[in-house]
C-alpha cells in the first residue's frame, strides 16, 4: 500500500505497521467546512475543534465507517450527501510515537443544520482559509485538512489553467 506521510511524501508501507486505524471526514457545505467542538465527556481532545472522526471497527471498510461516523456525529445519512470521496490516507504518530493509519474522506452536503451527539457541544461552518483563527484545534487537524483539500486545489488550478489556455 502506498500512503502519504504527514510530510507529504509518498511511502510504501504495510497497513499492519499502523497499530490503530481511524477515519477522518472533512464535511463541506457550499465552500465552508464544519469544525466540531469536542465535549468534555470524550476521552481525549476535550474542548478542541476537529473534523468528524472515528475508530475503524473490525469488519468495516473505511467508507462504511465514514458513513457510520457521519450519521452518529452529525445525523447525516447517505442521501444527505452530494458525495463522499476517499482522499489520501495518512500515517500519523501520537505523543508515544505510535503510528495511526488515517483514512481521509471529503463529504459534501446541502444540509446546513447538523444534529450533534454527545461527542460534540457545537459546530461552526468556516472557510478553509480561516481555520487558523481557531486556536484550540486538535493537533493533527491541519494535516488532515491538507490531505483532503489539496486535491481540490489541484483540480481548481487545472481548470483555471485549461480555461486560460483556451482563451483566444
Amino acid at each position: 500500500m502506498t500512503i502519504t506521510s504527514a510530510s507529504g511524501r509518498e511511502v510504501r508501507t504495510n497497513a499492519a505497521v499502523a497499530r490503530h486505524e481511524v477515519v477522518a471526514i472533512v464535511l463541506e457545505h457550499y465552500g465552508r467546512i464544519a469544525l466540531l467542538k469536542r465535549s468534555q465527556t470524550v476521552g481525549h481532545d476535550q474542548n478542541l475543534w476537529h473534523c468528524i472522526t472515528g475508530y475503524l471497527e473490525p469488519g468495516m471498510s473505511p467508507r462504511q465507517q465514514a458513513l457510520t461516523e457521519l450519521y452518529e456525529e452529525t445525523g447525516l445519512r447517505p442521501w444527505d450527501l452530494f458525495c463522499l470521496e476517499s482522499r489520501p490516507p495518512l500515517i500519523l504518530t501520537d505523543h508515544t510515537s505510535t503510528p495511526w493509519l488515517v483514512h481521509t474522506f471529503k463529504a459534501v452536503t446541502s444540509r446546513r443544520r447538523l444534529r450533534l451527539n454527545e461527542e460534540h457541544v457545537s459546530y461552526r461552518w468556516t472557510r478553509p482559509a480561516k481555520v487558523s483563527r481557531f486556536s484550540n484545534c486538535v493537533e493533527w487537524l491541519g494535516l488532515v485538512l491538507d490531505a483532503v483539500l489539496e486535491q481540490d486545489q489541484h483540480q481548481k488550478r487545472a481548470l483555471h489553467g485549461t480555461a486560460e489556455r483556451g482563451k483566444p
